[in-house]
């Protein structure tokens, strides 16, 4: 299995697994199928879109290097490949919403952050 880039190894894309054997898909990398331990696994990039299933604004800074993004907000989307994933995104996002994923700085870091396409 050769892993694909991803935005936690500083690509702007955001990846997921596909089991050969159960058809089983899942977001969090991983050597095994969760779904039946196959290690049948093939990698594949999202298309960066979804549906805002919770949303969560955050007032208080977690770390000293999130204190200049306070207030942010925490999404959970359900990804139209089948997972879910946790992601920044506007503040206005609300549940049902339909969303598109950018790359943009974070404390550091470039994460995934979900704005309404529609």
């Amino acid at each position: 299995m050769s892993e694909s880039a991803e935005w936690t190894k500083g690509a702007a894309a955001i990846s997921y697994q596909r089991c050969a054997c159960c058809a089983h898909v899942q977001y969090f990398r991983r050597d095994f199928c969760a779904a039946c331990g196959s290690l049948a696994l093939t990698d594949h990039a999202a298309s960066g879109e979804g549906t805002i299933y919770a949303t969560s604004l955050v007032c208080r800074a977690a770390t000293p290097e999130t204190r200049a993004h306070v207030p942010y907000n925490i999404v959970l989307v359900d990804m139209r490949e089948g997972f879910r994933m946790m992601a920044h995104g506007d503040q206005d996002l609300a549940i049902g919403d339909v969303v598109s994923a950018r790359f943009v700085p974070f404390a550091g870091a470039t994460v995934p952050y979900f704005e309404r396409t529609r």
